[in-house]
């Protein structure tokens, strides 16, 4: 009976994160609320779950603890909700590592030169190099912060709102591609490199020639349908914050330290073994101290404490990981019942096929998002539930073929909708994008490019590796 609750709190809960724009809920709001309510019904019916899930470690712990409701409730605090906590912090930090680091930059006017390249007429050379530019930044920072960086730059460029609706688009997909291939790139593959699923080189290895394949194939039906001429707006002013002095040596030497600190973190990690956040921590600390070398001459002066911050790109930003942090709560909650070990064996036998499944999962992530996607396929497939089958483990055990796919087909499947991303809902914001000029202008060209991807990884599997 508990369980049944439990999973029908969870799915009335995506149901309206999935319909954000009709019941008007923030979907942030609605994560954090199931997330709870699913841990408080498990503690409600603790001791059947302790005693079917964790009976040998809770005798152990009763060999030092009174019997009792209180000890059950204090076993499920110490020693199952803590570790959902401690992976979902390890996350959290690390984004709010990463997006400091970016308001740190883009305060300092380190992005400036991206107004500059794309100062052009022609609409397929814009095209490419805000695509491309999209790309290559948001592999190296969150997808979401540099959707957002790009789409404020493009709206400042571009005066009409139809083709600011084309470029919009391909700045989302962009970023998406882009965030996937790598562990820093994008929530779900950050989530599977501190959850122990990947490693930094060898998911990039398998998951960046199908996000280049499918970007190219949406970037080429895209450019087919583009205006003969871009209305650029008369004036693009550089946006640093304040007037700030900084020499463009200056301005360089803080992106390096970024940027190039952030490509630091895996080895960092390979290293010293410490979560990923710790070396977040430490390039966001380095580039704290040189932007105060480089700004000391505002020091103690009231332009410092004048500097603006892109509102919106921390709005959404916090957004997002307050539905992480509810998301892994609620489905921790849920693994925690033991019934996802009973769904594997039942997917095990009916779909045998890893590519069905993350086909599947990458059309569903479009209307449920593609971090809920992948944080119940994390908690389905767990290393304890995929134990038992040993035909099994070279496919989802860490580094197995799943998991670069599952992050690949939900970031681009995701795509299919305007609200299956964070970046999405940017962009309907931003630009005012309705759903049904978005599924006849965008989807059609994202759904080519998934299936693109796909059958790139397919060949990867199948005749390379």
């Amino acid at each position: 009976m508990a369980i049944l609750i439990i999973l029908s709190i969870l799915a009335i809960g995506l149901i309206l994160m999935a319909t954000e724009s009709l019941n008007r809920m923030n979907k942030a709001a609605v994560a954090m609320f199931v997330g709870v309510i699913c841990w408080l019904i498990y503690i409600g019916y603790g001791t059947d779950f302790v005693v079917a899930e964790h009976q040998i470690d809770f005798l152990s712990y009763l060999s030092d603890n009174s019997v009792g409701s209180r000890s059950v409730k204090s076993f499920i605090a110490s020693s199952i909700f803590i570790r959902y906590v401690v992976a979902g912090a390890e996350v959290v930090l690390f984004l709010l590592g990463t997006m400091t680091i970016v308001e740190v930059l883009n305060n300092n006017g380190c992005f400036d030169f991206i107004p500059e390249w794309l100062r052009t007429r022609r609409p397929l050379h814009y095209l490419w190099m805000v695509s491309g530019i999209t790309f290559v930044i948001s592999a190296n920072m969150d997808n979401l912060t540099t959707a957002c960086l790009m789409l404020g730059i493009m709206h400042s460029m571009i005066s009409d709102s139809r083709q600011r609706l084309i470029f919009g688009s391909a700045i989302v997909i962009s970023a998406a591609c882009g965030g996937a291939f790598t562990v820093i790139g994008d929530v779900t593959s950050l989530a599977l490199w501190t959850g122990g699923r990947v490693t930094p080189t060898t998911y990039s290895g398998m998951t960046i020639l199908p996000c280049l394949a499918a970007l190219l194939t949406i970037l080429g039906l895209m450019s087919r349908s583009l205006p003969h001429r871009l209305a650029l707006t008369r004036t693009v002013a550089p946006y640093r914050g304040d007037d700030t002095v900084l020499t463009r040596w200056q301005r360089l030497a803080l992106l390096a330290v970024g940027i190039g600190g952030l490509w630091f973190i895996p080895t960092f990690h390979r290293i010293t073994l410490l979560p990923p956040f710790v070396g977040c921590l430490c390039v966001l600390a380095l580039l704290w101290i040189v932007n105060e070398l480089c700004n000391r001459a505002l020091l103690g002066s009231d332009r410092m404490v004048q500097k603006r911050l892109p509102e919106a790109l921390q709005y959404v930003n916090i957004q997002h990981i307050l539905l992480f942090i509810g998301l892994t709560l609620a489905f921790g909650a849920v693994n925690e019942t033991g019934i996802l070990t009973r769904f594997f064996d039942w997917c095990a036998v009916k779909l045998d096929s890893f590519f069905v499944i993350a086909t599947s999962m990458g059309a569903l992530s479009s209307v449920f998002g593609n971090v809920a996607t992948v944080l119940a396929n994390m908690s389905v497939c767990s290393p304890d539930v995929v134990e038992p089958h040993a035909e099994l483990v070279p496919i989802y055990a860490p580094n197995g073929y799943f998991w670069p796919l599952i992050s690949y087909s939900t970031a681009v499947g995701s795509l299919l909708l305007p609200a299956g991303t964070m970046a999405g809902f940017a962009l309907m914001r931003m630009e005012g994008v309705k759903w049904r000029t978005y599924l006849s202008h965008i989807s059609g060209k994202v759904l080519a490019g998934w299936v693109v991807g796909l059958l790139v990884y397919y060949i990867m599997v199948y005749f390379v590796y």
